[in-house]
């Protein structure tokens, strides 16, 4: 099959790619065995990350979802009494938990961060500054070659 063999994946990508994907799934069990969306998981622990008052746009950015995925999340989590939502400048929304948001997140939420956080405790810190260091940099050299094949693209249109 002609799409089988233009697939020139090093094998050290697929791995990182299946590492990935494993990682996800992991925070997709997560959010399941806390009785959470994926969605709502995340809103909650940038709540508890960024504290109260950050914006549905910059988890959005800092996450890597869609605003419109946000917004119907945040809605829901509103409905559930889980979060208040306040105007901002223009059509900014600042997120405020809720005193049962507060203990959804401690009860839901801050043993997810135990759990991450004990997985880099039992690396050295050379051991996690290095996969930090390394990520960062796949990450800075996929970005410049995605907005330079986006570039090539609009130049073609």
């Amino acid at each position: 099959n002609e799409v089988f063999m233009q697939n020139n994946q090093n094998r050290e990508l697929k791995e990182f790619n299946r590492l990935y994907r494993e990682m996800d799934g992991l925070y997709h069990m997560i959010a399941l065995n806390a009785g959470l969306s994926d969605s709502a998981m995340f809103i909650l622990y940038a709540l508890a990350e960024m504290g109260g008052g950050c914006l549905q746009k910059d988890i959005a950015a800092s996450y890597g979802i869609s605003r419109q995925t946000i917004n119907s999340a945040t809605k829901k989590l509103e409905r559930e009494g889980i979060l208040t939502l306040t105007r901002g400048r223009k059509r900014d929304m600042h997120m405020h938990l809720t005193a049962a948001g507060e203990v959804l997140v401690k009860e839901k939420i801050f043993p997810i961060m135990e759990l991450e956080n004990s997985g880099f405790d039992l690396m050295t810190s050379e051991e996690s500054r290095e996969m930090l260091r390394l990520t960062a940099k796949y990450l800075l050299l996929f970005k410049e070659q995605c907005i330079a094949a986006c570039r090539k693209s609009e130049n073609k249109q």
